[in-house]
């Protein structure tokens, strides 16, 4: 689960990280006062799941409180990567002078953490990494060792940031720890002409099976900017809403990514991507389609499954039931591999739907399936 900047800087400052102070606003009048509050001087700064806020702009500065107000009016209600604004934080204008970008990440591969420094922080760190790789120091750590005082002067050095940045390094670590977070990231940490160390930003991103420890954050209420996509969701379905015309429905994440990826090779654009999970029963197929074919722009379904735990024919049954209850209009394409394969291609032979039919690969699936979507007339 990531949270929210405000969030994540609560826990940097919980754990004795230098943070601006600030206030979180739902509305331009809200950030006005908060803005006087402060100081009058702020940073106003979208609040959304999702990097590249300040290129987007959706982090401003603000002179005073009225320029505040104004500047959260424009921010709230911005679309960020998909993300719309509903909240903005407001965080006490800091001098700065240089910048620095320090994160611990679990290295799944490797099975141990990561640590990642760089003296050249700030908005353009990604393009530092991929131009000039050797300015970003990558320190790998022992999980039984963790982040010692020692491992800390190790990193900052490697890193090139200031030695006393051991002391935030260190705390940083204990946030990943004691937080059961699986990335911590703060960009910039910046120094002030003061030398004081103060993180400007803070990224955290927590382990989702340790949920049952972390109830202080509750239960997300995500806001949804498609219905469909808060149907889903309703129903405990993972959907996402897509500019294509071929629905795609799967059980697992990466099975569906992988169809996203063929039925695009093919030359069709997929409408959605839609994760059923493990399970495929009647009721768990029927509410995949019925969001799938709720979508005007979808002109046709391909449905890939690859049968494991749940085996193929108790899919192709539920594929049948669902049929009944959802009867659709647009044709379905259905990919069904694993076990109990042919069982199941044998039950939908059976059903002798006539807007089903069945490939044996998700080549051959992807290519009918953007066959048809190129012959449906244009909506």
């Amino acid at each position: 689960m990531d949270l929210y900047e405000h969030q994540a800087r609560e826990l940097f400052e919980e754990h004795g990280i230098l943070v601006p102070r600030a206030e979180v606003a739902t509305s331009a009048e809200e950030a006005r006062a908060c803005a006087a509050r402060l100081g009058g001087r702020v940073v106003v700064k979208a609040q959304v799941k999702a990097g590249g806020r300040g290129k987007a702009g959706g982090v401003k500065r603000a002179a005073d409180p009225p320029a505040a107000e104004l500047t959260a009016r424009q921010i709230l209600g911005m679309d960020i990567k998909g993300h719309t604004v509903r909240a903005v934080m407001l965080a006490q204008s800091v001098a700065i002078e240089s910048e620095f970008y320090v994160s611990y990440a679990l290295d799944r591969a490797a099975g141990r953490f990561l640590a990642i420094a760089s003296a050249e922080g700030g908005m353009d760190i990604e393009d530092v990494a991929a131009t000039r790789p050797e300015a970003v120091a990558r320190v790998p750590i022992d999980p039984g060792e963790g982040v010692t005082r020692h491992k800390a002067a190790e990193i900052a050095a490697a890193g090139g940031l200031p030695a006393e940045a051991a002391d935030a390094l260190t705390a940083l670590w204990n946030v990943l720890i004691r937080e059961d977070a699986l990335l911590v990231e703060v960009n910039p940490l910046v120094r002030t002409p003061q030398g004081q160390l103060i993180a400007l930003d803070a990224k955290v991103t927590l382990d989702d099976n340790a949920r049952f420890r972390q109830a202080r954050w509750g239960v997300e209420d995500t806001a949804y900017d498609d219905e469909r996509e808060a149907a889903a969701a309703a129903k405990g379905l993972t959907y996402v809403k897509l500019d294509g015309q071929v629905g795609v429905i799967g059980n697992g994440a990466g099975l569906v990514m992988a169809t996203l990826d063929v039925v695009a090779g093919r030359g069709a654009r997929p409408a959605n991507f839609l994760d059923i999970g493990g399970g495929a029963s009647a009721q768990v197929m029927a509410d995949g389609l019925g969001v799938v074919l709720d979508d005007p722009s979808v002109t046709c379904v391909l449905v890939n499954v690859f049968g494991g735990i749940t085996a193929c024919d108790a899919v192709a049954d539920g594929i049948v039931r669902a049929l009944e209850s959802v009867r659709p209009t647009k044709p379905l394409v259905v990919r069904l591999d694993g076990n109990n394969a042919a069982r199941g291609r044998a039950v939908l032979d059976a059903c002798a739907h006539p807007l089903v039919e069945q490939a044996t690969t998700l080549d051959g699936a992807a290519r009918r399936a953007a066959e048809l979507a190129h012959a449906a007339p244009a909506v």
